[in-house]
């Protein structure tokens, strides 16, 4: 299995090709996995290979004693390397798994800051990476920690979620295959919205959402494979940027969100034109403060993700406690930044030309899901008609068949 997946990684989500450099970054904890990454890259012709291998424990260690100030000037939150990476058509994937409650005695502020200096040292690369000029994946790998905490009553925790994580990734039987067959039901879904001339999407549910998010004049729905490789693995997601001025109405949070380490749980958030104008949450209150007030643009949506509440992680019943898997089991939406090819021709614009056509832009972009089996949400057109869009969490007959 772990073969498949190493393959489904980098043959169908990379597309990667003979020649082209390649950059791995993650945890320690996962060597050996890289290790096979490393082979069965080679094995395709790949010779450039840099690893960015990242040591949580040590991570924590300085965290603990390094100064917020100092923060900036520490090499070990540097990656100005994805720069030169980037510059050389490199592939990008980045295996992920979390590391729960290690960063509990480490303040907000710190976090914080490690996100905000890691993000700059690269600019180069997220420009590419925005403009869809590079090939990059996100992808989940086990951490003992992480297991232990889903399932602290399994003996075989690592391996479980290990089986999860392939289930969700549907790498039983051909995993090539049926993410060809699972872009084709995404492009099918798009292409159907994104022909419906909508103007506004009408979210209600029983938790009490009540929100109207507009979209651009020329709004584009997209997903998986749209630039030829998969950004995420899992995907079940639909995506669009709304107008981050439209947005108007309530919407309660359906799963917790966990953010730097810290859980906001049981949370509301209202818009009026566009601006979040109040919030609460029964957990996590000066978190979400946090998040909302990283700056201007995070007072603002960035996206709209349209997931089938019956998808197969949904199907699961269980919060993995990382947005990567999380938000791919219910509807979500993003408060921060948004994407340029989620309007016409927005790949070639400039961040002031998107701006100026409704795509927010941020330093952050943080996933909330808000799906729930009751999800009720309604299309309404240029022309004042009503399309119904998902009925009872799903996507309707009319936009999925």
């Amino acid at each position: 299995m772990l073969d498949k997946y190493i393959d489904l990684l980098l043959t169908k989500c990379l597309s990667i090709k003979a020649e082209q450099p390649l950059l791995i970054y993650y945890d320690k904890e996962n060597q050996k996995i890289i290790n096979k990454i490393k082979k069965r890259a080679k094995e395709l012709g790949v010779n450039d290979i840099y690893e960015h291998c990242v040591d949580s424990n040590k991570n924590h260690r300085v965290l603990k004693k390094i100064k917020l100030e100092d923060i900036k000037n520490n090499k070990l939150f540097d990656r100005s390397i994805w720069n030169d990476y980037a510059k050389k058509n490199s592939a990008f994937l980045m295996v992920k798994g979390e590391n729960p409650g290690l960063m509990d005695d480490i303040s907000l502020d710190k976090l914080t800051e490690v996100s905000k200096v890691s993000l700059a040292s690269c600019q180069y690369y997220r420009k590419l990476q925005k403009s869809g000029s590079l090939a990059w994946c996100i992808a989940a790998l086990p951490t003992k920690r992480w297991a232990k905490k889903l399932f602290p009553d399994d003996k075989d925790a690592y391996n479980k979620l290990f089986s999860y994580i392939y289930k969700m990734c549907m790498v039983d039987g051909d995993p090539i295959k049926n993410w060809d067959k699972q872009i084709e039901k995404f492009n099918n879904i798009q292409d159907k919205l994104n022909s419906l001339n909508l103007k506004t999407l009408h979210y209600t549910n029983s938790l009490g959402t009540d929100l109207y998010v507009g979209l651009t004049d020329k709004y584009h729905f997209s997903s998986a494979g749209d630039n030829g490789w998969i950004e995420n693995m899992p995907t079940y997601e639909v995506f669009a940027s709304p107008h981050y001025l439209k947005t108007n109405g309530i919407v309660y949070s359906s799963k917790p969100l966990i953010y730097a380490g810290s859980y906001i749980e049981d949370f509301f958030i209202e818009f009026k034109n566009g601006e979040v104008i109040n919030y609460d949450a029964k957990k996590g209150k000066e978190v979400l403060k946090k998040i909302i007030e990283t700056d201007k643009g995070t007072k603002y949506l960035g996206e709209v993700a349209l997931v089938n509440y019956k998808s197969p992680i949904s199907k699961i019943n269980k919060v993995f406690e990382t947005t990567l898997i999380d938000e791919n089991a219910s509807c979500h939406l993003a408060l921060g930044d948004g994407f340029s090819e989620t309007y016409e021709g927005g790949l070639k614009m400039s961040e002031k030309e998107l701006i100026k056509k409704g795509i927010n832009k941020s330093k952050n972009h943080v996933d909330f899901m808000i799906g729930t089996k009751d999800l009720k949400i309604d299309g309404i057109t240029k022309d004042n008609k009503t399309i119904p869009i998902f009925k009872n969490g799903n996507f309707t007959k009319e936009i999925d068949s």
